[in-house]
């Protein structure tokens, strides 16, 4: 009886991946068309310059961040200069951001370890980048996807956490297990795309405090949208 219920459970599992699935891929469709020229917000132009931003990105608004990052590039565009900067002086150019004495310091010592431990290139595995200071998963993801296009992940922000719990691909407020389970049911080559469309369309149409849900694209496939017209 028990290898019965196992089975049975099993079975299920695999039916409700292979659902996802299939609504990934519907969803995925439409979004692409929505979002044609989908990519990180960010400004930047070099993947250390992109590697600052996601730094500063953390519990702040990519607008904020754009705003701030023009005077910090200048005067720091590399982790060459900014591994000689002092946190009092990368302060001052972005104390408009949230917990920027901690950010400053997690800007000069990651450059200072880009420089001496991997010869000031920035590292292109997972397990190297977290050991960088104010490196987390989610900046590991956003670096690796958008500066080299390798896909180690799903960056899982407040938009997509949102996102795919209404929609319903996923059922968790856990970051990293929504990253394994969105990893589960979206194909490797759209890790990087997928949440970007997602982060679009949060920003456009599936807005936190008043979504658009009679202007949802994606409204049918959603099982949030669907209450209403059902």
């Amino acid at each position: 009886m028990a290898g019965r219920a196992k089975d049975s459970l099993a079975g299920r599992k695999q039916k409700n991946s292979a659902e996802r699935q299939r609504k990934v891929k519907v969803i995925g469709d439409i979004l692409e068309r929505e979002f044609p020229d989908a990519k990180c917000a960010l400004h930047y132009e070099t993947p250390e310059q992109l590697l600052f931003a996601t730094i500063l990105s953390a519990q702040c608004t990519d607008v904020r961040v754009n705003l701030t990052t023009p005077a910090l590039f200048k005067k720091y565009p590399s982790t060459k200069e900014m591994a000689k900067a002092k946190p009092e002086q990368v302060e001052k150019l972005i104390k408009s951001i949230n917990f920027f004495r901690n950010k400053a310091k997690s800007l000069v010592k990651s450059a200072q370890m880009v420089q001496k431990e991997f010869g000031g290139e920035i590292p292109r595995t997972m397990e190297e980048l977290t050991k960088l200071p104010g490196v987390g998963r989610k900046t590991a993801n956003v670096v690796l996807g958008d500066a080299f296009d390798i896909q180690i992940g799903v960056v899982v922000d407040t938009h997509v956490k949102r996102l795919t719990n209404l929609i319903g691909l996923v059922d968790s407020e856990d970051p990293e297990k929504i990253e394994v389970e969105l990893m589960e049911i979206v194909p490797k080559e759209l890790w990087t795309k997928f949440s970007h469309w997602l982060i679009l369309h949060g920003r456009k149409t599936c807005i936190a405090r008043r979504p658009k849900c009679g202007e949802c694209p994606i409204r049918s496939y959603c099982d949030y949208g669907r209450k209403g017209i059902l």
